[in-house]
């Protein structure tokens, strides 16, 4: 696992200001979809009694400061330092930390909520169910997940050629499987063309921990 994320993370740390003017501002997150899935989840943890959330790949750390907009206690990590302190300059009332997606800094059982929005599209899919299974384990029973990724209509996942580094679009099912098989149970699910020219669909599961 440690090859493609040394990549990835050299990858980001080389355009970490270009990202954040493109996405920092929220541009990408005032998309109707994507925004009314991410506050649902944040809805939904409210709910669970405890709103302490991981952003999981929380790159420049605008999804961070939206759910904490939002009612949790968000904080974010990022495999990426260049990232991480970016946010920590961006959002300095927020926590930020660096860490790797298959291995979080979290204590087993301990948080309401995970997001990963777009944050696991480089692992190849041979390695995803490690970083699921991850993500369940710090999750208390009853926590959400929100996964948001590029989604394909066949009937496996398709490597393409991603602006930061290579990429992977999932079958929503095939997604959904693997949520199941780590312990979570996918219960919402919305699909969407962005228009795109890659061609491949927006998706947003919410699932929970069992």
């Amino acid at each position: 696992m440690t090859g493609h994320q040394d990549e990835t993370k050299a990858a980001y740390d080389a355009i970490v200001e270009l990202y954040a003017s493109l996405f920092a501002d929220r541009r990408l997150e005032e998309h109707p979809f994507a925004r009314s899935m991410i506050a649902t989840f944040a809805e939904l943890v409210r709910a669970t009694g405890n709103r302490r959330t991981a952003d999981v790949g929380c790159g420049p750390g605008h999804l961070t400061a939206m759910l904490d907009d939002l009612g949790v206690d968000a904080f974010g990590l990022d495999l990426s330092p260049a990232m991480v302190a970016h946010a920590r300059r961006a959002h300095p009332a927020l926590r930020f930390d660096e860490a790797r997606m298959e291995a979080l800094p979290v204590e087993d059982g301990t948080l309401g909520g995970v997001l990963a929005h777009y944050s696991m599209i480089h692992t190849p899919p041979e390695e995803l169910p490690v970083l699921l299974a991850e993500q369940a384990r710090v999750l208390t029973p009853g926590g959400l997940l929100l996964v948001s990724f590029f989604a394909t209509e066949g009937p496996a996942p398709v490597r393409f050629d991603h602006k930061v580094t290579p990429a992977y679009s999932w079958p929503a099912d095939r997604l959904a499987e693997l949520l199941t098989g780590a312990g979570l149970i996918p219960f919402a699910r919305l699909l969407h063309d962005p228009a795109s020219e890659r061609g491949f669909l927006d998706a947003h599961v919410l699932a929970r921990r069992t």
